[in-house]
C-alpha cells in the first residue's frame, strides 16, 4: 500500500470534509446527506472518493445498499468527531483568552500548603468556566522559589525564604510555628527537658528534601554530623515521625492531630522556638502589562486572611 503524501492528505481531509463524512454516517445514506448539503449524490460520492484515494483506504462498504462504514471509516469518524470538538474548543478558548485570560496558569505550592484548601480554591476557579487551565506543582523549601525565578510557575504559595528582586513581588501568607516531636517509643521521649543540641545530634533526624534543582539546597533543624533520613515531602516526614524513624521539627498545624491521638509528643528543646514567616509570591508582568485575569483572581483570593490561614492547615 502506498503512503499518500502528507500535503495531499491535509488538502483533502479538512474539517469541512470530516463534517461531511460524519453527516453521511449519521444519515446512513449518501442521498440523504447530499440533500442536506444541497449537493447531487454523484458530487458527494466524488468527494468521498477523493478522501479515500488520498488515504488509500475504503471508508464505506460499496457492497451495502446503505452508507455502511468500514472499520477504517469508523475509526476516521470517531477521531474526526473528536477533532471537530477540539477545533470548536480551541476557537472558544482563543476568543476568551483574547479578553485577558491566560491559556495556562502554573502554581507552585510548598508541601506545607493544605492540598484540600488549595483544591477547594481550584474548584472555585473552575466554576468560573474560563479558558485558563491550571497546573499545580508540589515543591519543598527553596524549590518553591526556584520554579518562580526560573519562570516555571506564575504563583508560588508557601515560600519561607525571602528574595530581593525587582521582577518578583511577595506578600505574607502566615506565621508558622514549629514544634520538636518524637513518637512515644523514641528514646528521646523520656529524656529530660529541655533537650540539648548535643543530645539531639545523637539520634537520626527526619528531613523533607529541598526540591531546588540548582540553588543551594537547605534543611532546617538538622545538627552538624547528625544522621538524616530524607523523605520527599512533609506528609512523608509526618509519617516517618509517627513511625519513630527519627526526630525533628514539624509545623504545629500538621503535628496537632497526632499530638491529640498520642502518636506524637512534643519535647522542649534548649534552642529558641522556631517560627517561620511563610509568603506567597508572583512574577510581575513585563513592560508594564497588566496581571493576567487568572493570576489576578488568585491574588484576590489570597487577600483573605481566612484563606491564607486555611492554606497553612494540615489537610
Amino acid at each position: 500500500m502506498n503512503t499518500p503524501p502528507t500535503r495531499e492528505i491535509h488538502q483533502v481531509l479538512t474539517p469541512e470534509t470530516i463534517q461531511m463524512l460524519v453527516l453521511i454516517a449519521e444519515k446512513g445514506s449518501f442521498a440523504a446527506a447530499a440533500r442536506e448539503l444541497n449537493l447531487v449524490p454523484s458530487a458527494l460520492t466524488y468527494r468521498v472518493r477523493q478522501v479515500e484515494d488520498a488515504l488509500d483506504v475504503l471508508l464505506f462498504d460499496r457492497k451495502s445498499r446503505h452508507a455502511t462504514l468500514t472499520p477504517a471509516g469508523t475509526e476516521l469518524i470517531n477521531e474526526g468527531r473528536q477533532l471537530l470538538n477540539s477545533v470548536e474548543q480551541i476557537a472558544h478558548r482563543v476568543k476568551r483568552i483574547a479578553t485577558g485570560w491566560e491559556p495556562l496558569l502554573t502554581i507552585s505550592a510548598d508541601t506545607i500548603v493544605s492540598r484540600k484548601v488549595l483544591f477547594e480554591l481550584c474548584e472555585k476557579f473552575f466554576a468560573l468556566n474560563v479558558p485558563t487551565q491550571l497546573r499545580i506543582r508540589e515543591e519543598v523549601l527553596d524549590g518553591t522559589w526556584e520554579t518562580l525565578i526560573a519562570g516555571h510557575s506564575d504563583l508560588a504559595i508557601g515560600v519561607s525564604s525571602t528574595l530581593q528582586s525587582s521582577d518578583i513581588h511577595s506578600l505574607p501568607l502566615s506565621i508558622i510555628s514549629f514544634v520538636f516531636v518524637v513518637s512515644p517509643q523514641h528514646p528521646l521521649a523520656t529524656a529530660p527537658e529541655p533537650l540539648e543540641e548535643q543530645l539531639i545530634a545523637q539520634y537520626q533526624s527526619v528531613a523533607a528534601a529541598d526540591s531546588a534543582r540548582y540553588a543551594r539546597r537547605i534543611s532546617y533543624g538538622v545538627q552538624a554530623m547528625q544522621r538524616v533520613f530524607t523523605v520527599p515531602n512533609l506528609h512523608a516526614k509526618v509519617l516517618a515521625h509517627r513511625m519513630g524513624l527519627g526526630c525533628g521539627f514539624l509545623p504545629y498545624s500538621h503535628a496537632k492531630p497526632y499530638l491529640e491521638t498520642g502518636e506524637l509528643i512534643i519535647k522542649k528543646v534548649a534552642a529558641c522556638p522556631r517560627v517561620v514567616q511563610s509568603n506567597y509570591a508572583w512574577r510581575k508582568p513585563a513592560h508594564g502589562r497588566a496581571v493576567g485575569k487568572g493570576l489576578h483572581w488568585w491574588l484576590t483570593e489570597l487577600e483573605s486572611e481566612e484563606t491564607r490561614q486555611a492554606l497553612m492547615g494540615d489537610e
